[in-house]
């Protein structure tokens, strides 16, 4: 596995070593001692998966209580995955990283705890999977609007048509109103 380094330092992107033949593929995903060495000293504790399809945006999520770190890659399809700094003290703070994931290029993402995450599904569907460093909090749960003006995401719309969203991310924060860490 080799780090790709973001223009957010905290924030990595993660290309594994693919060995393949015309039987298939085999690399391996994550490895604790290499991850605290390249990446961050945390600790795992949940695995979540979701199917979503075209043109599916969710996010952009985080928790003000058991603030989760999370590795984010795709099984299945692609998206492009967006990390927010919501850190007030960091020289990044408001700063975004976006970075397109798919089963075809196997990478993987750190966001880090502190952050702001979510993705848009660009392909016809799309298989997400990610560790996280504490467990979902819900009573903590922030959702920010992917769209405010102040973080200028520039989210790759299929179309340009706006994406679905849950009710949660429809009422999402401005980020000037967001709580920060």
């Amino acid at each position: 596995m080799q780090v790709v380094e973001t223009s957010i330092a905290d924030v990595k992107i993660i290309e594994p070593k693919v060995f393949g033949d015309e039987r298939g593929f085999f690399m391996e995903t994550f490895r604790n001692d290499w991850f605290k060495e390249h990446c961050a000293d945390v600790e795992f504790v949940q695995d979540n998966h979701s199917k979503s399809r075209q043109g599916i945006l969710r996010g952009l999520h985080y928790q003000l209580e058991h603030t989760q770190g999370k590795l984010v890659r795709v099984t299945s399809g692609e998206v492009y995955d967006v990390a927010v700094d919501m850190r007030k003290n960091s020289a990044t703070f408001g700063r975004w990283v976006g970075v397109y994931l798919s089963a075809q290029n196997q990478r993987q993402l750190w966001v880090p705890a502190g952050f702001a995450h979510g993705f848009y599904v660009t392909s016809e569907s799309a298989e997400f999977v990610y560790k996280c460093s504490d467990y979902y909090h819900p009573e903590s749960e922030v959702s920010v609007k992917y769209d405010d003006a102040t973080l200028d995401i520039e989210w790759p719309l299929v179309n340009g048509e706006a994406p679905s969203l849950s009710v949660k991310d429809a009422d999402g924060l401005p980020f000037q109103k967001a709580p920060t860490f």
